[in-house]
């Protein structure tokens, strides 16, 4: 970890793990993730005069204290469960190598997520701000670029990871198909259509990578590799401006994309082969947005509401 002082069991320790995980090719997303939740995790269990406490005495009841940290800081549920995976995940390695008996997080309960169902805005509305982004009226950088990326984004229903990780021969132009790396760095097939067919065509040709072997299909203005942080940056941008909407970002396209899917009469299995969802009922939670979408025209619409 950081300071002058040599690094301690625990900081090591996790050195060892990253490094297994990273030898394991896991995401770079994933990875960084990982090493600030465990850098979290050794700041807490070490003093301002650099004293980290010993492996062994991180006993449920420390542990507690810690998660009781979290909470005590208002950190967001989503926040504070992705630490608490990332420090299992870090005691099972521990665990397989023989350095504590025992997982002591595995011991604490998992806070639990709000029943909190996504904002999604409308076919309407999704259409309107893509038609906004293709008239182009910002004067950006790289317009056809950034065409694609919504059209991409809401037209495949892609996670920003995923849309950052295309290759250029990731994309078969005759077919009309992608080849996705999702979580867990499982591959799917998902289909484009036209409109997406025709922001790929446009923007191909005035892709410029700095160097011939770039593979990446968005680059940035370096030509290289677009990371997830500036896709982010480039949905908040356009939403904000053309819509008013800063609270808009690449997941609400990729919500907007299985609630119409679901709407226009798509099965939950399709959807989920789709999306890349390992559990349907994951992918159910779109059937909740649905009926209230019924519910609210019920009661505009019926007479007895």
């Amino acid at each position: 970890m950081s300071g002058s002082a040599p690094p301690s069991e625990l900081a090591q320790l996790i050195t060892a793990y990253l490094d297994e995980r990273r030898r394991e090719n896991v995401s770079p997303h994933t990875l960084r993730n990982y090493a600030s939740d465990l850098q979290q995790f050794h700041d807490y269990f070490t003093t301002p005069e650099g004293v980290t406490t010993a492996l062994d005495a991180l006993d449920t009841l420390a542990l507690r204290e810690w998660l009781g940290s979290l909470y005590d800081r208002g950190l967001q549920v989503v926040t504070t469960r992705r630490r608490l995976a990332a420090v299992r995940s870090f005691y099972r390695w521990l665990l397989r190598e023989g350095r504590v008996p025992v997982n002591v997080p595995k011991l604490l309960r998992t806070p639990k997520m709000p029943r909190k169902l996504p904002a999604v805005q409308s076919a309407e509305e999704t259409n309107k701000l893509i038609d906004a982004v293709a008239s182009q009226p910002l004067e950006r950088p790289f317009p056809e670029r950034d065409l694609a990326i919504f059209e991409l984004l809401y037209g495949c229903g892609l996670r920003v990871s995923e849309l950052a990780g295309l290759d250029l021969t990731d994309i078969d132009t005759t077919e009309r198909w992608l080849r996705v790396r999702g979580k867990g760095r499982k591959e799917r097939q998902v289909p484009f259509g036209a409109k997406a067919a025709l922001a790929l065509e446009r923007y191909m040709p005035v892709r410029q990578p700095a160097a011939l072997a770039e593979t990446a299909v968005f680059l940035n203005s370096r030509g290289k590799r677009l990371g997830d942080r500036a896709i982010r940056t480039i949905v908040k941008f356009y939403s904000t401006h053309l819509m008013g909407d800063s609270s808009l970002h690449p997941h609400s396209l990729r919500h907007a994309y299985a609630t119409h899917l679901l709407g226009d009469g798509a099965d939950l299995r399709s959807i989920q082969e789709l999306l890349g969802h390992a559990r349907l009922s994951t992918t159910q939670r779109y059937t909740q947005v649905s009926l209230e979408d019924l519910m609210a025209v019920y009661d505009k619409a019926h007479p007895k509401a």
